[in-house]
């Protein structure tokens, strides 16, 4: 999963700005240390949205620079994508799992499932597990 970046030198400093998410903004005094910014920046907002519930809009903008996002987070944010409207009690109740559980999967700051715990998640969502290196 990536976000694009636009990153727009303003005197001796690179802005970098994020068209789908106004709230992120950072910088870099060269344009490397901008992109590196700008991925330590989407991945920090990211957590901290996701842990506190905070709806996230998906990859839209296309232009830029791509700035990728850590599996972990990434996960977290699929994951709440394939539940949809459905509790994550009825979710956790279908995997055979506590709430508690469950919950932490969907957090990037907690979640640290196992490959067996993924291969549940996929068969009750009706996907197939692919790992790819």
């Amino acid at each position: 999963m990536t976000y694009n970046c636009t990153i727009e030198q303003e005197g001796d400093m690179f802005i970098v700005q994020f068209p789908d998410m106004p709230n992120i903004q950072t910088y870099g005094n060269t344009h490397e240390e901008a992109l590196a910014m700008a991925q330590e920046a989407l991945e920090g907002c990211l957590e901290s949205d996701i842990s506190r519930g905070l709806s996230i809009p998906p990859p839209a903008y296309k232009e830029g620079y791509s700035v990728p996002v850590a599996n972990h987070i990434a996960l977290s944010l699929r994951l709440r994508e394939l539940r949809g409207e459905q509790s994550q009690t009825d979710i956790a109740r279908r995997l055979g799992l506590s709430y508690q559980s469950y919950q932490r999967l969907e957090n990037p700051r907690k979640a640290n499932p196992t490959v067996k715990t993924l291969e549940r998640i996929a068969r009750v969502y009706g996907r197939e597990l692919t790992i790819s290196m």
